[in-house]
């Protein structure tokens, strides 16, 4: 998409989230652009997820738009210059009333009543914990596919000294990763996010291989980003005691040298320990379940993960595959649970055949499924199978089939990796890696998304719906008009 284009989504989205003056912050991730606004009674939520750009809204601490990857960069880029200078496009948007409404509002509420469920303490937790996690992702994907290209030409034996090269662009990142992790924490929970970073960065420091803790010494980046996590929160806690017990005056020269003594000293000769315990029983738990029960694993891993997402639990999945990722060089587990989305594209497959006389319901699908095919799975999920019912269960089934294909791959020695997480569907193939090479691991994830899609399609046809859901869904409609998207976390 072009910047005239993203340009033209910009001002198309500006009026209909209540204009400039409406707007307190403006940030995104990899799919979505997220708003901080002042008043959400303002926003049109109809017309908004009317415009074609938009593949769905999610209501969250911000407002969410999904606009999907590549695209949400862009549109962030002109909205900010749209605000920049004065907030120009706020005249009216685009009206044009949504299709498949029932579907859509069914979706809306059930996307509700998960919010409502996921606002416990545990769970408003993974919440803060991911957030510290998802502002690294475009890093995380960038360094990943220059690592995957560095292989590429070291097995093709071709420009051995770009090889070289390319190996401090693709690892320099990683090295520092406790710090961006320590510096996010503190940022996510109420302190100073430099003297996060400082504190964990003790953890990746050379110098700590002089340390002695537990009879053992130190290996820097013991512990990994659990430890700078754990680091950065009892820094996060010491700034705070601190500075409520010492004067002002004093505040700014103690308080931050309290803060780094003895949270750095506390990282040394504690939490890289336990963290360092806690990273390889994750590393050895994650090798031993897929070399001995990759079926099961895969089966239950690849069925169960958009229940998971539903249920806020996928949060605590993220420090995982990082962890993974610093150990290993890859995460086992994402290529497993993007099967998830390939049962939902084959549900959907069957859902557009099964509902030929549902105009509205099938424009939806067909705006959709793009998306669904690059990993953006909200739109279909909340669109169509989940407000269905039934559907939604045989995508699961067709995960569940994906997941275990991938599963026995790495059970018989083929397993497969992401150097990244982030992406899903076919924007994760540049991100494979495997201990036979990139081509093998493209054909194992290229088998088990083939398999995701028939399950998923043949559970969803002859299964996924009864003879009063087809009566009542199966019926043209009027005028489908655009198709309309919702999404959730």
């Amino acid at each position: 998409m072009s910047d005239e284009k993203h340009r033209a989504v910009a001002e198309a989205i500006l009026p209909l989230v209540g204009g400039a003056a409406n707007i307190r912050s403006v940030a995104h991730c990899m799919t979505r652009l997220r708003l901080g606004l002042a008043d959400r009674s303002l926003v049109d939520r109809a017309a908004l997820g009317a415009l074609p750009a938009v593949l769905g809204t999610v209501e969250d601490d911000t407002y969410q738009i999904v606009l999907g990857p590549g695209a949400v960069a862009g549109v962030t880029a002109q909205l900010r210059r749209l605000l920049d200078s004065g907030g120009a496009g706020d005249g009216a948007g685009p009206t044009a009333a949504p299709t498949a409404e029932d579907l859509a509002g069914r979706g809306a509420r059930i996307r509700a009543r998960a919010r409502v469920r996921n606002a416990t303490p545990v769970k408003r937790m993974l919440r803060r914990i991911a957030n510290v996690f998802v502002p690294l992702i475009p890093a995380l994907i960038g360094c990943g596919i220059v690592a995957a290209l560095a292989g590429a030409l070291a097995n093709l034996g071709w420009a051995p000294a770009l090889v070289t090269a390319l190996g401090p662009v693709s690892s320099g990142f990683m090295s520092l990763l406790a710090v961006f992790v320590g510096y996010n924490t503190a940022k996510e929970f109420g302190g100073t996010p430099v003297l996060g970073g400082a504190v964990a960065s003790v953890i990746v420091f050379a110098g700590v291989a002089k340390v002695e803790a537990f009879g053992r010494h130190l290996t820097p980046g013991q512990g990994g980003v659990v430890g700078a996590l754990l680091a950065a929160l009892l820094a996060v806690q010491l700034e705070r005691w601190t500075r409520r017990i010492l004067p002002a005056a004093l505040d700014v020269l103690l308080t931050p040298t309290v803060t780094v003594l003895f949270g750095g000293l506390a990282a040394l000769y504690g939490l890289m320990f336990v963290a360092g315990e806690v990273s390889t029983a994750i590393g050895h738990a994650t090798t031993w379940l897929l070399a001995h029960g990759g079926l099961l694993a895969g089966l239950v891993l690849g069925g169960l993960f958009l229940p998971l997402v539903m249920l806020g639990l996928h949060q605590a999945l993220i420090p995982i595959h990082t962890t993974l990722i610093q150990q290993q060089g890859s995460t086992v587990l994402l290529p497993i649970l993007a099967m998830a989305g390939a049962g939902q594209v084959g549900c959907a497959a069957a859902v557009y055949l099964r509902l030929r006389h549902n105009a509205s319901v099938r424009a939806t699908i067909r705006s959709a499924l793009p998306a669904g095919l690059l990993g953006v799975g909200e739109p279909l999920v909340y669109g169509v199978t989940l407000p269905l019912g039934r559907p939604f269960v045989t995508a699961c089934v067709g995960g569940a089939a994906g997941g275990a294909f991938v599963g026995v791959a790495g059970q018989l020695g083929s397993a497969v990796g992401s150097t990244a997480v982030g992406p899903s569907g076919w924007a994760l193939f540049p991100l494979l890696a495997g201990p036979h090479g990139t081509a093998a691991s493209a054909a194992v994830y290229a088998g088990g998304l083939l398999t995701g899609y028939a399950v998923g399609f043949l559970a969803t046809y002859f299964f996924g719906f009864t003879r009063e859901t087809l009566a009542e869904y199966d019926v043209a409609a009027s005028d489908p008009g655009p198709a309309p998207a919702v999404a959730t976390e």
